[in-house]
């Protein structure tokens, strides 16, 4: 295969800033969440963080466990939507550098952004402009690439929606067209209020592999105990990953739970924790690796991406940390 994983999302510049309560105050969001806001209101929160230092990278839940993907070694595509602007020249480039391939048509408008308020507790507020990105369609879903993949990766993020959602559903169509396994990711527990009967029928019919969290999982299945929920999903979904913040996750794979230890570290910022433990099993599981490998690499993956500002490795794992990671599981 030439590809790894064939990802399907949003496509936002992430542009992360440290702020205090107080001003995450001022700004009224409900912290800890991720809210949709139009263009107006992102332009007055740029405007309210406009002296603070900012950093800006290409980002999208689903980009972010690509390059995750690319970083480890492994081959990455992407499909989305940017507009004709310099922000959406900017994400192309910093995805291509990143090297994941992408094949896009631009669209009219203004490319997304997604601003990410991190407070010293280092949880993450995150108010996103999807721009563009809501015209991703059917039509923009690469068959051929699908075809050359072991796994395509859908975020939920693009079930919020039409024609998002429409797209989301090819790339499903196509890779079951292809014998292509299909892995889904929550991607937040809001989501759950207006489509858990629909994740569901995707879990039981079309998903090979199911990301969540244990809130998310909680709301999915009705239970409480971790290992409850896992097994509940589990019934539907051939694999489950479950992640339990610095408790480490749990794997469910061919009947087997397997408990995936935390990696303690000094949490800075949570952003990018999920997707980049994403890319940990996704390269393991296409790269020869056992579950428990690829569960004990995405643990360390995430990890390292909490102990620093943004949800991109800034320094990557060696060939050498790779090789001792797996070692150990």
């Amino acid at each position: 295969m030439k590809y790894d994983v064939y990802g399907v999302g949003n496509a936002l510049v992430d542009i992360q800033v440290n702020v205090s309560d107080e001003t995450l105050k001022k700004l009224n969001f409900q912290k800890g969440i991720m809210t949709l806001v139009d263009e107006d209101v992102q332009t007055e929160v740029l405007s309210a963080i406009s002296e603070s230092n900012v950093s800006q990278c290409a980002g999208g839940s689903a980009a972010n466990t690509m390059m995750g993907v690319a970083d480890f070694g492994g081959q990455a595509a992407y499909s989305c939507k940017v507009a004709h602007d310099s922000i959406g020249d900017f994400y192309l480039s910093d995805l291509r550098e990143r090297g994941v391939a992408i094949n896009v048509e631009s669209a009219s408008g203004q490319t997304g952004t997604c601003v990410i308020l991190i407070t010293d507790d280092a949880e993450r507020t995150m108010l996103t402009c999807l721009g563009a990105s809501t015209s991703l369609g059917p039509d923009d879903i690469e068959e051929e690439m699908i075809r050359q993949s072991q796994y395509v990766y859908i975020e939920g993020y693009l079930f919020t929606q039409e024609p998002t959602r429409s797209a989301a559903l090819r790339a499903i169509e196509l890779a079951k067209k292809n014998n292509v396994k299909v892995a889904f990711t929550v991607s937040d527990p809001f989501l759950i209020q207006y489509h858990k009967d629909e994740f569901w029928e995707l879990i039981k019919n079309s998903v090979d592999l199911v990301f969540c969290n244990l809130e998310e999982a909680r709301a999915l299945t009705g239970k409480h105990d971790s290992i409850d929920c896992a097994h509940v999903m589990h019934q539907h979904a051939e694999n489950v990953a479950l992640t339990l913040g610095p408790n480490g996750s749990l794997l469910m794979h061919n009947g087997e739970t397997i408990a995936i230890e935390g990696v303690t570290v000094a949490a800075r910022d949570t952003t990018g924790a999920g997707d980049m433990y994403a890319a940990g099993i996704l390269y393991g599981i296409t790269n020869g690796l056992t579950w428990k490998q690829s569960g004990h690499l995405a643990s360390h993956a995430a990890g390292r991406i909490v102990s620093q500002l943004g949800a991109r490795f800034s320094e990557s794992f060696s060939a050498e940390e790779l090789q001792k990671i797996i070692a150990e599981a």
